[in-house]
């Protein structure tokens, strides 16, 4: 049986169905025009659907399309949660039938349950589309594009009280992986709030929110005076510190101002450069290792990963470890990829090191910085007299999806 559609999108005309079975010799295509200047033409395979949607063809699983039913039997609308059992699901299920009308397509499997979806979404959802798309829109920014780009920073009145305010430091986050917010009363318990203003506050071995000076109280460099070179912080937790917040309450003295850098910059350099370098620091995994032992606090924390982490299906770059400071001992790579692994190194960290990629900023009394510690490296010039910092690290869970009830995509 071959059966095909070509209908006009006009307002309130009739409606017409297209079915197929599996009995439909293979090259049977089955189209209809879903909205102006956009056709899908779809198959029943042997052991998926074939979906060419807008001249890009697709292919979805039967198991698959029967796992993401949205009947009512199947999904919960309310709680956007399955209901399903996937494991239960015949692993050698095929639809009898399809039929097509407008931008929809039903399914219908043995026993006469029908699956409904649109075209656009099959097509929104599908692999080949993922592989396409970008997850995280971002900017990469060297020091110049940065500064010219005049990136505004909230303000503390709006932002606690204006959506709109929010929003737009949200999405300078999400693009920048940088975002300010002035004006900010200079005590902790504002800091506080300002930071619970976008995410939940993230407590580690540090504790919920900090307020140090360069007093050594805890077993870290940072805890000092001294200068700091760029790197991303708890690269030793499985799951790295999402959101650093860094907030200057006084500082009495001179130096101390913070180095930013771009990781992400500096790795697609590379990976333009040396795209046999980049693959190694995302498939090698090595260790970071924090080891803690002063009066009152003990700790030795592990976290293993690669340098750099990527999205399988896409390649996109999503998380940095770079701390030259907390990396542990190198045991996990064979003797024979050693050397390749430190020389790749080294060209990132020659890269990272450009003066062009270095953005200094000079943290005053009222302004607070929320960093990607995913994406930003951070660091500090050594500096004089008494400095007295706030902070804390936020989930990154939570600021992304603040960003994604905004309807920004993250």
């Amino acid at each position: 049986m071959f059966c095909t559609l070509h209908r006009l999108v006009r307002p309130a005309l009739r409606r017409q169905l297209l079915p197929a079975t599996l009995d439909s010799h293979p090259s049977s295509r089955h189209t209809v025009q879903v909205r102006a200047k956009t056709s899908a033409s779809f198959r029943l395979l042997e052991d998926c659907l074939e979906l060419n949607y807008d001249g890009k063809p697709m292919h979805f699983n039967y198991v698959w399309l029967r796992d993401h039913c949205r009947s009512a039997s199947s999904y919960d609308p309310a709680t956007h949660q399955r209901s399903v059992d996937t494991g239960s699901i015949d692993l050698s299920i095929r639809p009898d039938s399809a039929a097509a009308e407008d931008d929809l397509i039903t399914l219908t499997w043995p026993g006469g349950h029908q699956s409904q979806f649109s075209f656009s979404w099959l097509a929104e959802n599908s692999y080949e589309e993922k592989k396409r798309a970008t997850v995280q829109p971002r900017i990469l920014w060297n020091a110049d594009v940065y500064k010219n780009a005049n990136v505004p920073s909230a303000k503390w009145d709006r932002f606690m009280s204006c959506d709109s305010e929010l929003k737009s430091f949200l999405q300078n986050y999400l693009l920048y992986g940088i975002a300010f917010v002035d004006d900010v009363p200079t005590t902790v318990e504002a800091t506080e709030s300002v930071t619970q203003r976008v995410s939940v506050i993230r407590e580690t071995t540090y504790g919920r929110m900090w307020n140090f000076t360069s007093d050594f109280s805890r077993g870290d460099s940072a805890y000092s005076q001294l200068a700091l070179d760029r790197h991303t912080d708890t690269s030793y937790f499985q799951e790295p510190c999402g959101i650093q917040v860094f907030h200057c309450l006084k500082h009495e003295g001179t130096g101390g101002r913070t180095l930013l850098v771009d990781g992400f910059y500096a790795a697609e350099k590379l990976r333009q450069r040396s795209p046999e370098d980049f693959e190694l620091l995302a498939r090698v995994p090595i260790s970071h290792e924090y080891i803690e032992n002063t009066e009152g606090h003990r700790n030795h924390m592990k976290g293993i990963g690669p340098v750099l982490s990527i999205y399988p299906w896409n390649n996109e770059l999503y998380l940095m470890r770079y701390n030259n400071y907390d990396r542990s001992v190198i045991n996990s790579i064979p003797h024979g990829t050693v050397r390749r692994w430190y020389e790749a190194h080294r060209e990132l960290t020659a890269e990272l090191r450009r003066p062009e990629n270095e953005l200094w900023i000079k943290l005053s009394p009222g302004r607070v910085i929320f960093i990607d510690n995913w994406r930003v490296l951070h660091g500090r010039e050594s500096f004089t007299g008494l400095r007295q910092m706030c902070g804390c690290y936020l989930t990154r869970d939570d600021i992304l999806s603040a960003a994604r009830c905004f309807d920004l995509q993250a």
